[in-house]
């Protein structure tokens, strides 16, 4: 198993933050928050890990990763840059996270076991922690259904009511390349155009409208995204509180 950061965009939410750093350099309790995600994984005994760049991309320490380079991150969502990792999507299973949340290396080692061919992490208590981050939850929700089984039905829709809203996809994924494969084909039947504007949630969709199965395991432990100075505070909090910790088990990048 191999691990995957998705850290080319620039962040603009942050402001002056990232005005001259790439947003995974941002600290977050004195550590740059892509050190947060590196020790979760290798905690979680993923240690070959890669890192997809674009913005300021000098700055990144990419010490001991492989590097993947987003030419077009500014122009580009999200499945842009996991596109600059397809030679690794390819050739094994990865677990692929974005560069601006924090969790554990227990949802990782979740995540890694679930069986199928394509997985995605979320949280089922994720209202909780929305309600820190927003005056509204419901105006950052998106749909996220399962299905009795426990297999994602429906993702990234405007909810109608909070009911729709069963839990928060995190921003982390596990791919088999059989599920690369199943990607690609739906990725093929798209325009560049479309492909440049698609995020991951609008991918996860289609699969699911191509009849792809995507398993999905709850998280283990709190988690935080940073967005925002606000989710920045949240999470600093959060760490104060002993709730996220960047423990003993995650030493290596200390």
């Amino acid at each position: 198993m191999r691990g995957v950061i998705l850290a080319a965009g620039r962040g603009s939410r942050l402001g002056g933050l990232t005005a001259e750093r790439p947003k995974c350099m941002v600290p977050l309790a004195g550590r740059p928050l892509l050190h947060w995600q590196r020790a979760a994984l290798g905690a979680a005994g993923i240690t070959e890990q890669a890192v997809v760049v674009g913005y300021r991309s000098e700055l990144v320490d990419t010490q001991d990763m492989t590097v993947f380079r987003a030419t077009r991150w500014a122009e580009t969502n999200m499945v842009g840059s996991l596109l600059a990792a397809e030679q690794w999507l390819t050739t094994g299973p990865c677990v692929v996270s974005y560069a601006d949340i924090v969790y554990s290396a227990a949802t990782v080692r979740r995540l890694a076991a679930a069986p199928g061919e394509l997985a995605i992490a979320y949280d089922p208590a994720w209202a909780e922690l929305w309600r820190r981050r927003f005056a509204d939850p419901r105006d950052d929700a998106e749909t996220f259904r399962l299905a009795p089984d426990g297999a994602l039905r429906e993702i990234g829709a405007r909810p109608a009511t909070v009911r729709e809203v069963q839990g928060q996809y995190m921003g982390l994924l596990r791919f088999t390349p059989a599920a690369w494969s199943a990607v690609r084909a739906v990725l093929d039947a798209l325009t560049p155009a479309e492909v440049d504007a698609l995020d991951m949630t609008s991918l996860l969709r289609m699969l699911l409208d191509a009849g792809r199965r995507v398993e999905t395991v709850a998280c283990e432990g709190a988690w935080g995204e940073v967005d925002s100075g606000t989710d920045l505070a949240v999470c600093e909090d959060l760490i104060a509180r002993g709730e996220l910790r960047f423990d003993e088990e995650r030493k290596a990048l200390s």
